[in-house]
Order: structure tokens, then sequence, then C-alpha cells
């Protein structure tokens, strides 16, 4: 069955449950990103509302379409696909001032509507293929409109995200009710910016926001994003010269592998202790080449969804300007040993508290990146780190 059908079945059901239940959330006194209340921004995240036109993407049962009308005076279409969700919506709220309640599919929506000055969406863009949402939501948005979304990242089970474009099962959830499987889109992070990109937005912020039980592993996606104008003719350029330039940078990736017994480390054929790591190969995405490099001098395996990218250091080594990303790697199966023909083996699990003291500089400019309290000297480095990184991705 196609991903629209499987989903638009499920919120149908889902919201017969609840009007069977008679559940109906109250008008919160803010938005909520994700299903925990006081995690992450707010409303805030939108900009001044007052008179503008704001779309709700799968609106719901409608409570945050209220909630910016009343509070922040914003002229609000709530658009909902499921049957049984919108009318949860009007039997409450149907008279509400400031809000449009529309019961329709929002690409075709977006097709005939006036442009909007914001869109928004908790969690409902994630059962739209991107590849149709995006440019449907570029079209309808004026210039510089945001587009503010949540979507899942790491489900209950523990599963992070994908990193192709492409649907998987997951589930919608309701107290004392069977399950009820859907079809949505949980991507990486980069990706979704890939996404983004290509489609004419510019993203400004990506944010991990975690349950605030430490037992609970769902993480949610913040992404804000702004449309770009149009660019109606676009600029040529030309290389300067035919001849390739001289070779005059080094890009690099370092892991960071945390175990019950210490940190991973390996002995350099040169005499250096350091983290698993190389040079990034030419196409190679950063997270592949921490999944690549980590397999080939450890024989760990694990996955890019299990890769969280700390920033870039930048330093000289002569007139070779060196980048080095350090990584995070959160997930892993296997024993490490030392792999043939690699130049670094004999890998050991190293306490914090007991680092050798012939670190590669490059590692130990990731590590005091990473934890900053460590205390390692180190050559001078300028560490940036990701600006979608939060405290919230477990880092600190």
């Amino acid at each position: 069955m196609p991903t629209e059908d499987v989903n638009a079945q499920a919120w149908t059901l889902y919201g017969q449950r609840q009007l069977d239940h008679g559940f109906m959330p109250p008008v919160p006194g803010d938005i909520s990103w994700a299903p925990w209340e006081g995690v992450g921004p707010g409303s805030e995240v939108l900009g001044g509302l007052v008179g503008k036109r704001v779309l709700d993407i799968g609106s719901g049962s409608g409570h945050h379409a209220v909630h910016l009308a009343r509070a922040h005076g914003a002229r609000v279409t709530a658009i909902e696909l499921s049957t049984t969700q919108h009318a949860r919506a009007t039997r409450h709220y149907s008279t509400e001032a400031g809000v449009n309640w529309v019961h329709g599919d929002v690409i075709e929506h977006l097709r005939t509507a006036d442009p909007y000055d914001a869109a928004y969406a908790v969690g409902s863009l994630a059962y739209v293929d991107p590849h149709t949402s995006l440019p449907a939501l570029r079209d309808a948005l004026i210039a510089d409109a945001p587009l503010i979304f949540s979507v899942l990242h790491t489900d209950l089970h523990g599963r992070g995200p994908s990193t192709t474009v492409a649907p998987r099962e997951q589930q919608l959830l309701l107290r004392k009710e069977p399950a009820i499987p859907v079809d949505m889109f949980v991507l990486v992070p980069h990706l979704w910016e890939d996404l983004l990109t290509s489609y004419g937005f510019r993203v400004e912020a990506m944010n991990l926001l975690s349950a605030p039980d430490a037992e609970n592993p769902v993480v949610h996606q913040l992404i804000r994003a702004r449309r770009l104008p149009e660019r109606r003719t676009r600029i040529s350029s030309r290389p300067r010269t035919r001849r390739p330039p001289a070779p005059h940078a080094a890009l690099g990736v370092g892991a960071i592998v945390l175990g019950d017994h210490g940190l991973l480390m390996g002995h350099h054929r040169l005499g250096t202790t350091e983290l698993p790591g190389g040079t990034v190969e030419a196409g190679e995405a950063l997270e592949e080449a921490v999944v690549r490099e980590l397999a080939e001098e450890t024989g760990l395996t694990t996955r890019t969804e299990d890769v969280i990218l700390l920033g870039t250091l930048v330093d000289h080594v002569g007139d070779v300007l060196r980048v080095t990303i350090g990584a995070v790697v959160t997930a892993w199966e296997g024993k490490p040993a030392t792999q043939p023909g690699e130049s670094v083996g004999d890998w050991r699990w190293c306490p914090l508290d007991d680092l050798p003291s012939d670190l590669f500089e490059c590692s130990a400019n990731i590590l005091t990146a990473w934890r900053p309290d460590l205390p390692i000297d180190h050559t001078p480095t300028h560490f940036t780190p990701f600006a979608h990184r939060t405290t919230a991705d477990g880092l600190t």
C-alpha cells in the first residue's frame, strides 16, 4: 500500500480512538515541538506573528493553531487530512477567531493557496515524502518566511535515523490501545539539511530534543529553516586556470569511542597513541569516513546515524592547512583488534583519568574539544563546533 494511504488510514483510526475516548488536549501556553512540555524552545522560533498568515501542517486536534491565534494574533490555516482528526478540532474550535479549519491534502491546498508568511509542523512532515512536501512549501511561502518543523530522530527501540530518503515503519501509540503502524521519513540531520537546501531553503538551526527521562531513548529533531528569495538569473563561474592547484590542505576525521573501560586508543608505528581515524576520501560524507576508518583500523562496525560530529579543528603542519573533524561514536559492534596493513594497532581501552602521555596532537585536540576539562597539553588549534549541536546531544 502506498505510504500516503497507510498514513491516511492510520491517522483516521487514531483520531477515531481519541473521539471514542473523548480526549482533547488543552490549548497549551506554548508550542511543544516534542511530546514533552518544557523541552526545547517554544513558539518564539516562528518570530513575530501578529496579523501574519501561518500554515499549520497536519494540525491534528488544533490546539497549537488555537494557541497561535489567541496568544500571538496569527491568522492560522490549520490543514488536516484525517477526517477524524479534523472532526476533533472543529467540534471544539469551529468558531475560533483567527483560525481557518481546512480538511484536505496539504500539497493540493498549497497549489492554489495565497502565499503564507510562515509554516510549521509538529511531527507531521515526517509522514510526507520530502521530495513532494518541500518544493510545494517553497512555492507557497513568501521570501524569507520561516519553516519550522519537528520530526522523529530516535524511536522507542533506540533505532536512529536513516541515511536514505525512504519511509520506514514506525508506530502510533495510544495508551491501552493496540499500536497503529505508519510509514515515516526518519532522516539524519545532514540529509534534512541537504534536502532543504536543494529545494530553496536556508537551514538556520537543527536541535536534538531528548526526553527528560534518561531511560527514554526517544529523541526528536527541531529544524528551523527559511525560504530563500528567488534568484531569477544564474551567475556563471569558471576556474582561474586549467592547472590544478598545488596540494596545501589535509582533511581528516578522528573518532571518540568511549566504552565501559575507557577510551579506545591505538599505537601508531611512528610512536604516538591516537584515536581511530584517518583521511576523508573524495566524495565521502564525514560520517561515512568515520564509519569506514573505524572498520578499517579496528574491525569495529557502526552506522552513520550513530556518529555525532563535534566540529572542525584547524591548525598548520608547515605550509599545509590541516582540518580535523572530531566525532563521537555512540554505538558499535565487535571487538577492536589490530588490522592487517594498518599503521595503527594494539588497540586498548584507556581510562579518562589515566591517558597515555604520547598522544598524537590531532587526537589531543579532539579530546580537549570534546572534554575541555581533560588535562592535555597540545599544539594551538582553532575549534569551531557545529551550530546545530546542543547539550541535548549528550556530548557534555
